[in-house]
């Protein structure tokens, strides 16, 4: 019954968005997904409030099985409509080097184009779907309808794993850094701060962290 409650959850979330999805161009993010495929997800932005701040640069990486496809990438420079400020000493990205960026719209048709209706991976991803989702509700109606996974929570699911069951019942307290989790994963690390780099990280985790739940390790 829990399957049957889902399905038919799922079914009336992809009616409502479809009602209100302004452009029927779009409708292919409504489709079934391609099975055993995800795209992993990165934004640069010029700060952190999702309520002011700008996206200046997003990247994307398909996974097919178990295969992060590094050449079927997604990398886009966005011009923003004010100055990047202070956030370029983070991410290095200065006003000049933005000026041949896309506009906006223009960068996300090509996100969402390169997406389709693939779920979403990334590393603290609800913050660069916040970002995405105010520039896209006033044009097409509405949020991302794609599945999301989070890989700081798989990783964090999987460190309680193998907790003994005691110490799950206090307040585990578990570093979920990026760099952290590569390293603890054996997996290698990449510079962080850039949206490829970042894209890739959450795609390499997020087949290892798969890969040991099916196997069942902690």
């Amino acid at each position: 019954m829990q399957g049957l409650g889902a399905r038919l959850l799922g079914a009336w979330r992809r009616r409502r968005g479809l009602r209100r999805l302004r452009d029927p161009a779009y409708r292919f993010l409504f489709d079934p997904p391609p099975p055993r495929e995800w795209v992993a997800l990165d934004c640069e932005t010029t700060g952190l409030d999702p309520r002011r701040d700008e996206i200046i640069a997003v990247a994307a990486v398909r996974i097919v099985d178990h295969r992060i496809l590094s050449s079927q990438r997604l990398q886009l420079l966005v011009r923003p409509r004010g100055e990047p400020g202070d956030s370029a000493r983070v991410h290095g990205l200065r006003g000049r080097d933005l000026a041949d960026g896309l506009p906006v719209r223009e960068a996300l048709d090509r996100l969402l184009r390169f997406v389709g209706s693939r779920p979403l991976v990334g590393y603290y991803l609800e913050f660069d779907v916040a970002m995405i989702e105010r520039e896209l509700r006033p044009w097409l109606g509405i949020g991302l309808p794609q599945q999301r996974i989070e890989v700081s929570a798989l990783y964090h699911d999987h460190k309680l794993r193998q907790l003994p069951d005691w110490a799950r019942q206090g307040n585990v307290r578990i570093d979920l850094r990026l760099q952290g989790m590569m390293r603890d994963l054996d997996l290698p690390p990449r510079d962080a701060h850039d949206p490829f780099n970042d894209a890739e990280m959450a795609a390499m985790a997020f087949l290892k962290l798969r890969a040991l739940n099916a196997r069942g390790e902690p």
